[in-house]
């Protein structure tokens, strides 16, 4: 009898760790993707094709993000293809190839080609706004600021990394002090009504003008 007794008190650990014990959690953040395609409703249902395939996901609902909302937006506008540029989780689905389930929607626009953005994949951040329009664009190379009718500059700048998500960059050359703020926030272009994650603020020798931008493949 003590050693029955020995032996199932033994034994209660291992018990016990086999009903706590859940598998090895999912690190969603790590499997997420970044893609880039085509984006069109099917009846009710929003597809997206991947650049050069053939394959088509079905769009799952997300309450983190707006995209189904946008893609409604930008169709009854008259668009027949959307382009996205998008993070998320791919995954099973009934019928199609697979879901997607978006995560972060960095651009969603009517016009453009963006599986042929050449300089997508060298680009950290990228904004533009209007009245005065302007657009700015950031790589490893340099700032680049485009005014119309005014010379483009080429400018060295200092990158800080802000709480939340927050980026400064900033310069200051050729008697010129540029700073460009970045803050993660769904954000509409006036003109086009292009979405893209990013609300932006450009200030030039004090002067504040605001947009909209994203970050391109080579930022983290």
């Amino acid at each position: 009898m003590r050693l029955r007794r020995t032996l199932l008190f033994t034994l209660l650990p291992l018990f016990a760790s086999c009903q706590v014990y859940t598998g090895k959690p999912v690190d969603e953040q790590a499997a997420m993707t970044r893609m880039q395609g085509q984006l069109y409703f099917s009846g009710e249902q929003l597809i997206f094709t991947p650049c050069g395939e053939k394959r088509q996901f079905v769009i799952k609902n997300d309450a983190s993000s707006n995209l189904r909302d946008d893609a409604k937006a930008l169709y009854d506008d008259g668009a027949s293809t959307l382009q996205v540029d998008m993070r998320g989780l791919l995954g099973s689905a009934n019928s199609n190839d697979g879901s997607f389930k978006p995560d972060t929607v960095y651009r969603l626009q009517r016009e453009g080609d963006l599986c042929n953005d050449l300089v997508y994949r060298l680009t950290k951040v990228r904004a533009n706004g209007h009245e005065p329009d302007w657009n700015i664009g950031v790589s490893a190379q340099g700032l680049l600021l485009e005014r119309p009718g005014q010379k483009a500059l080429v400018l060295p700048y200092l990158e800080e990394q802000l709480p939340e998500g927050r980026m400064s960059i900033s310069s200051e050359a050729n008697g010129n002090r540029v700073e460009l703020w970045v803050t993660p926030q769904h954000c509409v272009d006036s003109m086009s009504g292009a979405v893209s994650h990013l609300t932006a603020e450009l200030r030039i020798n004090g002067q504040v003008m605001r947009g909209c931008g994203y970050f391109g493949g080579a930022q983290p």
